[in-house]
């Protein structure tokens, strides 16, 4: 971590034995232009702004415990402190930004009840330019033992007729895997269970995305309504709904908790258009600082990926071989094993640090090692759990070379879960492997504190074509506005059998339904530092788009959202270095944009381009132009179509 500013103001401090008089505060950001009101004259509540335009109504919060009553009304303000923050910091993986800045003022009020058990609580306000963000901070009994968390009060509420963009999973055990639908938000009920991070236009010029960030002995939250609490029509009540205990249910007990615990910010992002959301860093900027002391060994990359996708599993010699060679031709520093390695998985005799009888590990890491290619392995997460089997393996993996573990089939994200990503996270660390969760909930920002977890799954990705016609423009579109706010996201392109909606047959090999422009584009527009590029290499290796991807970089130094909206078209300009790449894609509609070049500094650059062939999804087209930052270009994009571009200085 590398601080290069800091400036540090504590503006108000007033002592916690002291009740103050003031029941109502206002924090605002940094730009003046958001601005969060907390009022505790009858029930504690907040309000949220921006450019003058109400996003949050009055709002409630607390929390219902069991057998205990519920915290949050009839509470007094017992001192309140404000400071500013101002400073930038490097991220160790650099997914959007070489240099991240972290501007905010924050407001912690402690708050007493004005009767027994005059239980305490605090919470912490932040409003940043980009955001807003706020997490409570609960104590321990009296009663010697746990208190125990049923519901969070925390709430939205929002216009009703808001339109939003909503994945409901329908329950708290999921993969985190559906597409995200345009609905207005009165569409959101009490039976609703809304993953995120949920987006929201207001209007044209104003949206909000909900999430949460620095989840930590805590279960992940959803989205659901209240009929209640509005006290309008107009209104609509977003509720708060956590993750229940195994075995708890819906009514359940959600937490448990012995001394202090935060619970997890909960965050309101702010743009005045949906492509400054991807731009956001706040999610980031909500989780602790790297705590590795030599992150030196974390690098992403590009990745090959076994045979799994492009057809029936095969896990011998020359399959896995042939898969290095691939990663080894196009320069990527990975190739991922999956599934079936170590022989049968999910079953009380699977051993993680067995190798199957088929493959001679030694001979295929060394086989690797020779190209110039590091191996990351599969594992079923009931295997890595049993009797502790990751403690004995991962220094194993280690001894070998491994680079990484991709952990599979989670499921869940109550607090059990929730801790035992972060011990997993923390030894995979000790013993120096990178981490891609699969059948895994949306990232929080933890990848700042551990930047050993590169990325993970919890998004309908391009599996999905393999089995089913969910993959369609209009998903892959939507995207990058919806679930790829949270953070990473393995999503896994790279299918290069491109067909028409029309011709698109489910199976093996498969086929995907957007041009092979569009796929290019993915590597661009889609967040992953550890790319996985899912096809078989007959399918790109001497064939158009290879040279694109040939050593294309993960991680970035700088980003700008050049157009888009969710579900039609999105434009991505990413800087690794010196060299610009652009990302663009379209749903089912043909689009021509206009671009500016002016993102780029002055000086004379060339482009070289890969667009659509219309009415040909496989078909590339390949142009080089000289141009600098005064330049405008137009770009034609087939029906589910995309187009590619690299910058290089002249």
């Amino acid at each position: 971590m590398m601080n290069l500013k800091t400036c540090y103001a504590l503006i108000t401090a007033v002592s916690l034995a002291v009740p103050s008089l003031a029941q109502t505060f206002k924090l605002v950001s940094p730009d003046k232009k958001t601005v969060v009101e907390i009022n505790n004259t009858s029930s504690l509540r907040y309000t949220v702004s921006s450019n003058g335009l109400t996003i949050v109504h009055p709002s409630s919060l607390g929390f219902e415990f069991k057998d205990e009553p519920a915290l949050g009304n009839g509470m007094a303000v017992t001192g309140h402190v404000e400071h500013s923050v101002n400073q930038t910091w490097a991220p160790i993986v650099k997914a959007k930004h070489s240099i991240v800045t972290d501007h905010y003022n924050e407001l912690e009020l402690s708050l007493v009840e004005k009767s027994a058990p005059m239980r305490r609580m605090n919470i912490l306000f932040r409003a940043y330019n980009d955001g807003v963000a706020f997490r409570y901070q609960l104590f321990g009994a009296d009663k010697i033992g746990d208190r125990q968390i049923v519901k969070e009060l925390t709430a939205f509420n929002l216009t009703a007729k808001a339109k939003t963009w909503v994945a409901d999973y329908g329950s708290y055990t999921s993969s985190q895997e559906t597409e995200f639908q345009p609905k207005n938000l009165n569409h959101i009920t009490d039976k609703t269970i809304a993953g995120l991070p949920l987006l929201v236009e207001l209007d044209e010029h104003h949206y909000a995305a909900f999430t949460e960030a620095n989840i930590d002995n805590y279960p992940g939250f959803y989205i659901g309504s209240s009929k209640t609490d509005t006290g309008t029509t107009d209104k609509i009540s977003l509720i708060t709904k956590l993750s229940p205990l195994p075995g708890e249910g819906e009514n359940g007990v959600k937490a448990r908790f012995t001394n202090n615990l935060f619970t997890p910010w909960r965050v309101v992002m702010l743009a005045a258009s949906p492509g400054k959301l991807i731009e956001s860093e706040l999610i980031q900027n909500l989780n602790p600082p790297n705590v590795l002391k030599d992150p030196s060994w974390i690098k992403p990359g590009m990745s090959a990926w076994d045979n799994w996708w492009s057809g029936d599993v095969k896990v011998d010699m020359p399959t896995i071989k042939k898969y290095i060679d691939l990663a080894s031709a196009q320069h990527w520093p990975y190739m991922l094993i999956d599934w079936q390695w170590y022989g049968p998985f999910n079953k009380p005799e699977a051993d993680i640090t067995k190798v199957a009888p088929q493959l001679n590990m030694p001979e295929i890491l060394a086989y690797a090692k020779a190209k110039k290619v590091k191996c990351w392995l599969w594992l079923y997460s009931s295997d890595v759990n049993r009797n502790d089997n990751f403690e004995k393996a991962f220094p194993i993996y280690e001894n070998w070379g491994i680079a990484g573990i991709k952990i599979d089939f989670m499921d869940r994200d109550d607090q059990q879960m929730v801790n035992w990503y972060r011990r997993i996270i923390q030894t995979a660390a000790k013993y120096h492997l990178m981490v891609d969760f699969h059948g895994a909930f949306k990232p929080d920002g933890i990848e700042r504190t551990y930047p050993n977890m590169v990325t993970r799954e919890g998004v309908l990705g391009e599996e999905y074509s393999k089995f089913s016609t969910r993959i369609t423009a209009g998903h892959n579109t939507t995207l990058p506005f919806t679930r790829m706010l949270a953070g990473p996201m393995d999503y896994t392109p790279g299918g290069f059998l491109n067909v028409k909606k029309s011709d698109f047959r489910k199976g093996s090999p498969t086929q995907v339904m957007n041009s092979r422009c569009a796929e290019l584009a993915k590597f661009v527009i889609y967040e992953s530092p550890f790319m996985v590029y899912c096809d078989a290499p007959e399918n790109i290796l001497g064939k158009p788009g290879a040279d694109f991807l040939n050593n294309i970089p993960t991680v970035w130094d700088d980003m700008k959202v050049l157009g888009g909206y969710p579900g039609q078209y999105v434009i991505i300009a990413k800087r690794n270095g010196k060299d610009w790449y652009i990302g663009a894609m379209t749903n089912d509609s043909e689009r021509t944009v206009q671009l500016k070049m002016d993102f780029l500094p002055a000086g004379n650059y060339t482009l070289s381009s890969w667009g659509d062939v219309l009415s040909s999804p496989q078909g590339l087209t390949r142009a080089e132009k000289k141009l600098s930052a005064n330049s405008v270009i137009n770009i034609h994009m087939d029906t589910a179509g995309g187009w590619a571009a690299k910058i290089t200085a002249q």
